[in-house]
């Protein structure tokens, strides 16, 4: 489906390592199934409780329409049509504002995107194939949905 840049399932493998520093928000560290890819995001855990072990889906994109087309980022001047975020239980907007390569000699191939979504950090590592579609202030959406195992 165009506007989609990434899609994957991740487990909850560790939450604040290095303690919690704010009261409402846990940072998850995750790892995905598929894509062997490394997520460290920032969670508002009051709006949405996450818990070590838990697996969700995450779907990266640049629009919510269903149909692909771009939008404007303005969540009321949304049509009321049909829309990802339905079928989603938490959505976050974004920007992303870095992308950087490992440099070390077994690495070679690997990214990192660093996207803030209203001072929430997200950074997805790993195969640079798997992030292709990300580029530097560009904005996008960040959606979950806990899976049942």
């Amino acid at each position: 489906m165009a506007g989609i840049l990434f899609e994957d399932i991740f487990d909850v493998k560790d939450i604040d390592p290095d303690g919690k520093k704010f009261e409402r928000v846990s940072r998850l560290f995750c790892e995905s199934e598929s894509f062997k890819m490394d997520l460290i995001l920032d969670v508002n855990t009051q709006l949405y409780p996450v818990g070590l072990g838990d697996k969700f889906r995450l779907l990266l994109t640049s629009t919510l329409r269903e149909d692909g087309v771009p939008d404007d980022g303005d969540y009321l001047n949304m049509d009321q049509g049909p829309s990802l975020a339905d079928a989603f239980e938490y959505v976050m907007y974004g920007k992303v504002y870095r992308i950087e390569g490992d440099e070390g000699p077994g690495d070679s191939g690997r990214l990192a995107a660093y996207v803030s979504y209203g001072g929430l950090l997200m950074r997805l590592q790993g195969d640079a194939n798997n992030l292709q579609g990300f580029e530097v202030d560009t904005n996008i959406y960040l959606l979950l949905k806990k899976l049942a195992f």
